[in-house]
């Protein structure tokens, strides 16, 4: 099952790159016809949605391989790690947009007005990436996939940024020029909001923050549901990447035989694991109950 949602990112990713290629030729073919600077900069936008999902598939394979003598624990945290890459990218992207914008401001340059095609590239980018944000995403929740989370709000920056696009040549064709770069510095802000959360979370994936406080008292529930535990005594939770590791004391009837107590664990540990797909390994220590 694992290969095979690993594989379903890979598929999404591909996908994805054909469609930010297509959008990439669309928008700097019209928007050099129209004369449309935003346009063609909202093409290389596109054409940047290329790289970072290459990255993503190269995150997505190199995570899925198995564990081995020089990395015990897994690859998981190597997604972690794309997905700050891909932040970084985010960030700069909104950058470029915002100096673009300022620059368009305070620049004693006449703007051409564009064509009306240029409007029609920017409605086709918008419902086209917004489209790809939704699916991207769903695909990413699926497998728990940080980098595919943060390529998904790469399609939503994209979608923005066109949104961005059509609202500065729609002003523009009535008159009003100075809202394009005005557009573009709106953007630039939300853009840069989103990679600041993105590096933010893979951060935290990647230095054992805790599993989330729901989560926590749910596995918590979960243990408590054997009988046979009568106190937790400590209860740890860490992130590895998209994964999840607890380290959990439990207090047991010290009457008990070895060979019971160990079933007691196993079992425990089965239903952890089988009920929670995030966690990766339940280690469990065992005490006499005082």
């Amino acid at each position: 099952m694992k290969k095979l949602l690993e594989n379903i990112g890979v598929r999404v990713s591909l996908i994805t790159i054909l469609i930010n290629f297509l959008l990439f030729l669309l928008k700097f073919i019209f928007g050099f016809i129209s004369h449309s600077h935003a346009i063609i900069s909202d093409a290389f936008h596109s054409l940047s949605d290329v790289i970072t999902t290459v990255a993503v598939i190269i995150g997505l394979v190199l995570s899925s391989q198995d564990a081995d003598k020089r990395h015990p624990y897994g690859h998981e945290k190597i997604e972690s790690l794309v997905a700050v890459i891909l932040s970084f990218i985010l960030f700069i992207s909104g950058i470029s947009i915002g100096y673009i914008g300022f620059r368009d401001i305070f620049s004693a340059k006449e703007i051409i007005i564009p064509g009306v095609s240029a409007l029609v590239v920017a409605v086709i980018s918008i419902v086209t990436k917004e489209v790809m944000f939704h699916y991207t995403m769903r695909v990413a929740k699926k497998i728990s996939s940080t980098s595919m989370e943060a390529d998904a709000w790469h399609h939503r920056s994209d979608a923005l940024s066109s949104i961005g696009s059509f609202v500065g040549v729609f002003l523009a064709r009535l008159g009003f020029p100075i809202f394009d770069p005005i557009c573009s510095i709106l953007i630039c802000i939300l853009i840069i909001k989103c990679a600041i959360e993105i590096f933010i979370d893979a951060t935290n994936r990647m230095i054992d923050t805790a599993c989330d406080d729901e989560l926590n008292k749910e596995i918590i529930d979960t243990i408590l549901d054997d009988k046979n535990v009568m106190k937790i005594n400590d209860f740890k939770t860490r992130m590895f990447g998209d994964k999840c590791y607890i380290d959990v004391e439990i207090a047991l009837d010290g009457s008990k035989s070895l060979k019971d107590v160990n079933n007691i664990v196993v079992n425990i540990h089965n239903n952890v694991e089988e009920k929670f797909k995030e966690v990766k390994h339940c280690n469990i220590h065992v005490i006499p109950f005082e």
